[in-house]
């Protein structure tokens, strides 16, 4: 027992005779599956300690629905708050598996503590430091209720500025661990960007199969490499992506936490301990014959093509939705305006074709510049030379690339120009920022043609989403247009973030890569968004004001329009000038002046004529 007691973190610090004081407090418990050790809001009555089986964390709601917080094994510890505080459990523990248990009395270690001090400050200190770390991780990512509830457990790990201890049951080591120190930027971290995470296990895995072939790897651990990465690709782990997309060092730090995540998690299925690099090293093994000059630039356009293709799916849903109410307008006369002012009439239905056919375009821009990222510099290495990548890895790599992905992935002719070029993520990028660019000006259309509803246009009505106003009574505003405006002003900016970091490139690389991704898949993620947002909650549900739209059509000065052929330019002007002075019909004043024959006036001022080009005699007058 003693034996066990001096692996637990809490108990490090212990001699063996202090270690066996503490174990006199113990009892041995035999837990079956389902067996409860504690419950929310009951009394804490001791610090549970696992010799064997698995115990899982979980939390309540409101609802009675169970929430999975963590899942601890043998060595791991749970409870360590009674060492400090008289609260109830805020959560419950049950034994998911048969399991052995160590139970701590409470009262009977607190004693000990008090009347041993040396015992005491080693034990608190340690229970102290476990705690730190825990509200460290839940300050740093509120939103994820489970980061406060690692099991106190750490590896003592190494790198080129020294050793660290990194939370046992992390499959990150201590680069990552660094990273989240240094880089606490923007709070958006990698694990909100699954895409890019399923890419760089697609790299890291064809990477393994190639180093495997070359006989750089020994098969047993490239195929536990290659595990690890499917795990991944599956959606497993994801969590463990934790470095912000912000960071220094031309994302060495995101390829760094990717290759200690599939190494840690093949050092499991290789049956080792996480942190037992011998066996499988992050760089020796994970990283072999790569950079992250290459890994991570191929990784981003891996995860960009998968990005787009997703963002095309909800564009062409978007389109569907204008084409539809442009079918359902198709008889509704309206005025056609420019400058905002009153032009020739229209049908709503043209109106909203228009806005189907201009985004259909970007259909075909995006996926023309998306596919500028099939061509990778995979195998170039550090500046392109391919330094300490095997003949013939760059080739294999983008085969087993291409295999997997099933994308026509090419290597790059010349590796160094490519490592250093970013000018296919501006060329997309300036491709998102038109989409947006457009989906804005429909949207301030839609607000326009809705503006009112007794002192606006009023041709149409926006579905009516919430109230608009604290003061104002009966005011609904046009929310969801005015929110797809603002995520086309942050894709703009994006747009010149992405721009400014592809010329700050110097020399054989660009540096500032990572804010390129995280604004293109921003600008994704929000486009995304904004235009489902846009098609369910806006689009969908509009409406005309059919009499409306055909009553402001006959009382329009831009009628006028149409007797141009017929009584030429000057007699129109003419026209115009006194109806609109004199607040009186185009249609009165012919006739009062003997101008046209009323048959032939209604025949070419019948707003269903002036719909498409038309064969018309002038009159010479």
């Amino acid at each position: 027992m003693q034996e066990f007691l001096s692996g637990i973190e809490l108990f490090r610090d212990l001699r063996p005779e202090e270690l066996g004081q503490v174990a006199a407090t113990c009892t041995a418990r035999s837990l079956e599956a389902g067996h409860v050790l504690f419950e929310e809001n009951a009394a804490r009555t001791g610090l549970f300690l696992i010799r064997d089986g698995e115990v899982e964390l979980f939390k309540r709601t409101p609802f009675g629905e169970e929430k999975r917080l963590a899942h601890f094994r043998a060595g791991d510890f749970l409870g360590e708050g009674v060492l400090m505080n008289e609260d109830p459990h805020s959560t419950s523990a049950r034994a998911l598996i048969r399991a052995e248990v160590l139970v701590l009395d409470a009262a009977r270690l607190g004693a000990l503590l008090r009347t041993q001090p040396a015992i005491g400050v080693k034990v608190l200190s340690r229970t102290a430091r476990v705690i730190v770390r825990r509200m460290r991780s839940t300050t740093a990512r509120v939103i994820d209720e489970t980061a406060q509830y690692v099991s106190g457990r750490t590896r003592r790990e190494h790198d080129l500025l020294g050793e660290r201890d990194v939370p046992h049951e992390y499959y990150y080591g201590v680069q990552t661990l660094r990273a989240l120190e240094n880089f606490p930027i923007s709070g958006v971290t990698l694990d909100l960007y699954p895409a890019l995470i399923e890419a760089l296990a697609w790299v890291k895995m064809a990477s393994a199969r190639a180093n495997q072939e070359l006989g750089l790897i020994p098969t047993p651990i490239a195929d536990a490499i290659v595990r690890a990465c499917e795990e991944i690709i599956d959606g497993k782990l994801h969590n463990q992506f934790v470095v912000d997309m912000i960071q220094g060092g031309a994302g060495t730090s995101t390829n760094m936490n990717a290759n200690e995540v599939i190494a840690n998690r093949a050092l499991e299925l290789l049956g080792h301990e996480k942190g037992a690099y011998d066996h499988c090293h992050p760089n020796n093994h994970v990283n072999c014959s790569q950079s992250t000059n290459d890994a991570y630039p191929t990784s981003l356009k891996l995860a960009i093509i998968r990005s787009n293709e997703k963002l095309i799916a909800v564009l062409q849903q978007l389109i569907a939705s204008f084409r539809a109410k442009a079918g359902e307008f198709s008889g509704v006369i309206k005025m056609g305006r420019t400058q905002l002012q009153d032009a020739v009439p229209m049908t709503l239905g043209q109106e909203f074709e228009a806005y189907a056919a201009t985004l259909a375009e970007e259909v075909e821009r995006l996926e023309q510049n998306a596919r500028l990222f099939l061509e990778i510099n995979l195998g170039g290495t550090a500046i392109g030379t391919g330094i300490n990548a095997a003949p013939g890895y760059a080739q294999k790599a983008v085969e087993y690339l291409r295999e997997a992905t099933g994308l026509p992935f090419v290597l790059a002719p010349n590796l160094v120009e490519a490592t250093q070029d970013t000018g296919a993520f501006v060329i997309y990028s300036s491709a998102v920022k038109r989409l947006a660019v457009k989906l804005s000006k429909i949207c301030n259309d839609l607000r326009l043609l809705s503006s009112g509803p007794r002192a606006g246009i009023n041709e149409i009505n926006l579905p009516r989403m919430q109230p608009g106003s604290s003061i104002m009574p009966g005011k609904v505003n046009p929310v969801i247009p005015e929110v797809v405006n603002q995520i086309a002003f942050k894709v703009i900016g994006n747009d010149l973030t992405v721009t400014m970091a592809a010329e700050a490139g110097q020399l054989e690389l660009n540096v500032m890569e990572p804010v390129i991704a995280e604004c293109i898949f921003e600008s994704i993620e929000m486009l995304k968004n904004g235009m489902a947002t846009l098609k369910h909650r806006c689009v969908d549900g509009i409406t005309a004001n059919v009499r409306h739209c055909r009553t402001m059509v006959e009382r329009s000065i831009g009628l006028v329009t149409a007797l141009n052929p017929v009584l030429g330019y000057e007699t129109c002007t003419t026209l115009a000038r006194i109806a609109l002075e004199e607040d009186r019909s185009v249609y009165d004043l012919v006739l009062e002046r003997g101008l046209l024959s009323k048959e032939e006036l209604d025949r070419l001022l019948d707003p269903e004529t002036m719909l498409a080009p038309t064969v018309r005699k002038g009159v010479d007058r």
